[in-house]
């Protein structure tokens, strides 16, 4: 047996296609392990769960950081500066102004080097107090000096001033810059714009707003009114890119999703392709040893499973019980275990069945069992392989399809529901390839390994392939 295996291994090592294969299957093996250590299952869902208030430092619809390279051009990474976490360019100064009165005032500097304007710009805060809430002014301070008052405001309680979708603040600074520069701008205003655009008179003249390179600064002064009052901010200038996947419509990190997509992918695959296999196999070779009343009942139910309608019954299963991917697994191995294939396995034994060592077999005394397992099954054995490898690939892309569908498991971080929330989330429509690409690359290169693994095989066991 070692022998032969030795001699199938060197005869597959002859394929180049087959080495390519076997190496891409190989590295998603050690992407898998690496993604259930350093990423449990169950934190992995957590945070996929999370929604958007567990991601409010990402960015939304963020391109992955490689896309800089695409496009030769840096875009704008996410930048935090949290009060509560001192470091660079952040100071906070406590002045007595009085026997109750404080002045509390806190810079926030940062260089914004980028080719491009952030997404968004919001700023969060939490105020401590007894009696009388802080009076709370905040200024933004550009690298050329323009200073554009943000908000002054009472704070009551924790909060966030969102200052992309700042209505107020848009009419202010076209007043602004209108009163500056003489005359309107040609491009649409917004304040992630204005806060970080070149002003001079050449910006009237383009529909293309500059974006000013340099330090800024966000001040904010509290006017703080009893000993206990506290007052911190947390600063996030929002990129357009974030990490090695991107980030989708919840601010989610999709790379969470497409590495533990990866051991779903496979594990779901190889789990479905092999229990199908042996057991349409056995229930094959059960039906075509005992015959008669067996054979003639395995073959109604096998004719019964395949006239069965296979996805309105998973749909039907979904709908009703909401079964996790791992049921939905034995569900779908359950109504494959009596498929086609049953009648093709039955034919092939029906044949070994009359071989003069079966004959032999039974003059020994072997029972119908042993038989069975030990000299039926093995002899087809070897031209099951390239089947199984086969469809690995085809129960890969079930189950990404059932989730497309929205027949999978919501809660489990997949190839296929990425590719769904793209869908829903108008990735096509708002040019956000990735965010379907990635996925879909991910399925393609996982199937098309195991098939030109396959194809070497099916040459291997089956000679008559090879002239082809």
């Amino acid at each position: 047996m070692s022998s032969r295996t030795r001699e199938y291994l060197r005869a597959l090592a002859s394929y180049k296609s087959a080495v390519v294969g076997i190496a891409v299957i190989m590295a998603l093996v050690a992407i898998s392990i690496y993604t259930v250590i350093a990423i449990p299952y169950d934190e992995a869902v957590r945070l996929w769960r999370a929604g958007e208030q567990h991601w409010l430092d990402a960015p939304k619809n963020a391109f992955p950081s490689w896309y800089s390279f695409v496009l030769q051009k840096r875009l704008p990474e996410t930048i935090i500066r949290d009060t509560t976490k001192p470091g660079p360019g952040v100071y906070k100064v406590d002045v007595p102004a009085g026997e109750l009165i404080r002045i509390l005032r806190i810079d926030i500097d940062f260089r914004f080097d980028y080719d491009d304007f952030p997404s968004e710009i919001n700023i969060f805060y939490s105020v401590r107090f007894n009696r009388s809430a802080p009076q709370v002014t905040m200024t933004w301070t550009k690298p050329d000096g323009t200073t554009v008052q943000l908000r002054k405001f009472t704070p009551s309680s924790d909060g966030a001033y969102y200052v992309s979708i700042d209505r107020d603040l848009t009419s202010r600074e076209v007043e602004r810059i209108v009163a500056k520069l003489g005359a309107r701008p040609n491009y649409e205003l917004s304040p992630t714009m204005s806060l970080f655009a070149v002003e001079d008179r050449s910006i009237l003249e383009s529909d293309k707003v500059q974006v000013l390179k340099g330090n800024y600064r966000l001040s904010v002064e509290g006017l703080l009114f009893d000993p206990q009052s506290d007052f911190d901010v947390k600063l996030v200038v929002y990129g357009k890119v974030y990490g090695w996947a991107g980030t989708d419509h919840l601010r989610r990190d999709i790379g969470i999703a497409l590495l533990w997509g990866t051991p779903i992918a496979l594990s779901f695959g190889l789990i479905a392709a092999v229990a199908v296999a042996l057991i349409q196999m056995s229930v094959g070779a059960v039906s075509a040893w005992f015959g008669g009343a067996v054979d003639n009942a395995i073959q109604r139910v096998t004719e019964i499973f395949i006239v069965l309608p296979f996805l309105p019954t998973l749909i039907m299963v979904q709908t009703l019980y909401k079964v996790d991917i791992w049921t939905l697994l034995l569900v779908i191995i359950a109504l494959l275990s009596f498929g086609p294939g049953v009648k093709n396995y039955r034919a092939l034994f029906l044949q070994l069945k009359e071989s003069q060592y079966i004959e032999a077999a039974k003059s020994y005394g072997a029972g119908s069992a042993r038989i069975v397992a030990l000299h039926l099954i093995p002899r087809v054995m070897p031209t099951m392989i390239p089947s199984i490898v086969f469809s690995v690939a085809d129960f890969v892309f079930l189950e990404a399809a059932l989730a497309i569908l929205g027949i999978g498991d919501p809660r489990t971080p997949t190839w296929g529901k990425v590719i769904q929330d793209s869908f829903y989330g108008g990735a096509l429509f708002k040019g956000l390839y990735y965010w379907t690409l990635e996925p879909a690359f991910l399925l393609l290169i996982t199937s098309l390994s195991f098939a030109l693994v396959g194809f070497a095989l099916d040459k291997i066991f089956n000679p008559r392939l090879r002239e082809v």
